[in-house]
């Protein structure tokens, strides 16, 4: 998609009256509760943080504050995996949307334990214990951690303890998907050290400024702006993005890609990573979750964005 960047004042004013009106949204949605820590969030949080491709930040709101990336870690892991394995990971885990709900176990027992796509939680579950491969889970953490780091120029990312702790304390569904994916080989490490690495990934705290730059290297062709440096092929980061804008929401993703136009990726801490490939990366974060498991305002403040900057990747260019 062919695109010019907006001039910075034009994206800053936009970016402070959408913060504006997502404060005075009164539908801000639930706050995830299966996992406890989760449930403790303030849920009138709001944050957004735009990188453009001058390298410049333009954020509002809470876009300092960090929380639990949750599942937009899965677009990092899978990058990491894609690196170690290539196209051989594609034998463990498919490309297409599921429409059944994130930690659904019903398509994976019609489908001979194969996950239908890196993004759900049995897929994400896949590609991190093919990340794990034989090494050993403190080193594929550290090396998850490394690369986000490095990606975001930020060394201050850390897991947050208590949501890792939150998560293996209530995580049955996911050992239960595990130990599926175990017995038709999918899985090929003991389950709970998979889990023991899914975990910890899931429970890596970010602020929306942070996630915003560690997603840059996906909205310019592999690289972290225009001339920097190459994290990833251009093909790998194009393909990404078509999995991000295709299975990025769960079994919300063809409503997202209708209403917002661009790659993205949820969790349900209630972050959303987005890409305008060429042009910006962008992070929200609001922790109220709609019934499909999105940020409530993150995904409208994302609509809305795309609206006035004329960012979808349908539009002309």
């Amino acid at each position: 998609m062919a695109q010019t960047a907006p001039p910075d004042a034009a994206l800053t004013a936009a970016v402070t009256e959408i913060a504006a009106e997502m404060a005075a949204e009164t539908e801000r949605g639930t706050v995830a509760t299966y996992i406890p820590q989760l449930a403790c969030v303030d849920p009138n949080q709001f944050g957004l943080a735009v990188v453009t491709a001058s390298g410049a930040v333009i954020s509002a709101g809470d876009a300092e504050v960090a929380f639990s990336i949750q599942s937009v870690s899965k677009v990092f892991t899978l990058t990491l995996a894609l690196g170690a394995l290539g196209d051989d990971l594609w034998q463990r885990v498919g490309r297409e949307p599921s429409g059944d709900p994130f930690n659904s176990i019903i398509q994976l027992e019609a489908e001979r334990g194969r996950p239908r796509n890196p993004f759900i939680n049995a897929g994400a579950i896949a590609v991190t214990d093919a990340l794990l491969g034989k090494g050993e889970p403190v080193e594929a953490v550290a090396g998850i951690l490394h690369f986000l780091r490095g990606s975001a120029a930020d060394e201050r990312i850390a897991i947050d303890e208590a949501v890792a702790r939150s998560e293996r304390s209530t995580g049955f569904r996911n050992f239960a998907l595990a130990n599926f994916m175990r017995d038709w080989r999918i899985v090929q490490n003991d389950p709970a050290r998979t889990l023991d690495v899914y975990f910890q990934q899931c429970a890596i705290a970010m602020s929306c400024r942070q996630l915003a730059m560690a997603g840059r290297y996906l909205a310019w062709d592999g690289r972290t702006g225009p001339g920097a440096a190459r994290v990833i092929s251009a093909e790998r980061a194009r393909r990404i993005n078509a999995l991000m804008l295709t299975c990025g929401h769960y079994d919300g993703s063809g409503e997202f890609a209708f209403r917002v136009g661009l790659p993205g990726k949820s969790g349900v801490g209630g972050g959303i990573l987005a890409v305008v490939p060429g042009v910006a990366s962008i992070a929200v974060w609001s922790p109220g979750l709609n019934a499909v498991g999105n940020s409530q305002l993150g995904s409208l403040a994302l609509e809305r964005l795309a609206a006035r900057m004329g960012w979808s990747v349908f539009a002309d260019g």
